[in-house]
């Protein structure tokens, strides 16, 4: 960057005037920095319950660029584990999914239990007994672990703030994709992973999810078509129809994250939107009528999308699932996007949802697609010697929050970047070792 936009930049993030250096999206001594001081301060998402209902069995994931194991031990405690051998460091587990009652390192055959404690150490008494402590030496542990409803969240800060404190205001939101469709509390379950890798940095994805409806006109094909959850073309959107005549709302929050939600003026009665399938339709109708009975006036607030800082995104609606965009490199991401249904939900239904998700959502989905087009273009345009002399503009809707909902966060009734900005100046924070006071906005109250 030139000296002067350098001073007007006044480093890498100016969310005062609305700019974001290029140099965030490419620059391998900030990319090491962020795995360094963000994916092992944040709250992380590792995966989900139902993916390990029984004692014994892992699903192998990721926090930042390492493996982890999340696993349920013989107790059937929930457990999540650096994947590495305290011996050479080969990974103890290298399937993506399954059951055991020990992780065997392939390396010298050091054992651990589902526990994380060292069990088995080869020719132990001849060549260890006497100088290795097996306490000591056991599987790395997150410093903390939470479950909420079904999801699994995990820091290696041992400072860090408990979990619900990290979400703040932004639970009222997350909860609408976790929530059963009907309104209980809880209840989903992971039908399906997808996992694929595009050449574009984590934070684009990440941004996109804030609440990005701006970039609406990428996915004109899908909105021409009318694509939606019945595969219904002409009349019927591809969002839900409920979402058509409701405000729609983007909230910003002091700890990063970011969502785009909706709220019905009134909550109306049920839209039909199955029409080629009954037993889909007295599903959906049924959820609807059961949700506007339990919740009353809070069944207007709809999500959307949304993003929990720093990489954790989701569909609230339909699709409905969870996105983790894992960071490989300044320019390459492996995104994991899980999906959610009830689990209680009909096989007929969980089955008809499984095969909408794949085709609206992931590496070929039809709006996947447009997506990434764009996050690999800004990845690549953002490498060049010339172009990283101009930073981004991040001013769209500056200063016009309002307080009209009664609604936690700060509110902006028109498209907005207000949650990138917020987005990034949390980021900046954590660059620069910010307390968790000032990570959690504390220090602005």
């Amino acid at each position: 960057m030139t000296e002067m936009t350098r001073e007007m930049m006044n480093g890498y993030v100016d969310t005062e005037n609305g700019y974001i250096s290029r140099d965030l999206f490419v620059d391998p001594s900030l990319y090491k920095d962020e795995l360094d001081k963000v994916f092992t301060r944040a709250w992380l998402f590792v995966g989900h319950e139902s993916q390990i209902p029984e004692p014994g069995d892992f699903f192998t994931s990721r926090m930042g660029e390492e493996s982890v194991i999340l696993c349920r031990d013989k107790s059937k405690k929930i457990q999540v584990f650096l994947n590495s051998c305290r011996h050479r460091g080969m990974k103890v587990c290298r399937y993506e999914s399954g059951n055991t009652s020990l992780f065997t390192c392939p390396y010298h055959s050091w054992t651990y239990t589902t526990d994380g404690k060292l069990q088995g150490v080869p020719q132990y008494r001849s060549l260890y007994e006497g100088n290795l402590d097996r306490e000591a030496n056991g599987l790395v542990s997150v410093a903390k672990l939470h479950n909420y409803k079904g999801t699994i969240w995990a820091t290696w800060d041992k400072d860090a703030p408990d979990f619900l404190t990290y979400l703040g205001d932004a639970k009222l939101h997350l909860d609408q994709a976790l929530d059963c469709r009907d309104g209980r509390e809880g209840g989903s379950e992971v039908i399906g992973i997808h996992k694929w890798v595009f050449p574009a940095n984590w934070k684009f994805a990440a941004e996109n999810f804030l609440g990005d409806t701006y970039h609406n006109p990428s996915h004109r094909s899908v909105d021409l078509i009318g694509i939606g959850p019945s595969a219904e073309s002409g009349k019927k959107g591809r969002r839900d129809d409920e979402l058509e005549k409701a405000q729609h709302i983007w909230v910003s929050f002091p700890q990063g994250h970011g969502v785009h939600s909706a709220v019905q003026p009134s909550v109306n009665e049920y839209i039909e939107s199955f029409l080629d399938n009954p037993v889909l339709e007295e599903y959906f109708r049924h959820c609807y009528e059961e949700r506007k009975a339990r919740l009353g006036e809070q069944a207007r607030l709809l999500p959307f999308v949304g993003s929990i800082f720093p990489n954790t995104s989701y569909h609230g609606r339909q699709p409905r699932g969870l996105c983790a965009w894992h960071p490989q490199s300044p320019t390459s991401t492996e995104a994991w996007r899980f999906f959610l249904v009830d689990k209680d939900a009909p096989a007929e239904v969980k089955d008809y949802l499984r095969h909408y998700y794949m085709r609206y959502s992931g590496p070929a989905g039809m709006t996947e697609q447009d997506d990434m087009e764009n996050w690999l273009y800004a990845t690549a345009a953002s490498t060049g010697t010339v172009a990283r002399r101009y930073p981004f503009n991040y001013q769209q809707s500056l200063g016009k929050a309002t307080n009209e909902f009664d609604l936690p966060g700060s509110v902006t009734l028109q498209p907005t970047e207000q949650m990138a900005r917020g987005y990034y100046r949390t980021w900046q924070n954590y660059m620069n070792s910010a307390s968790w006071d000032t990570l959690l906005g504390r220090d602005a109250q």
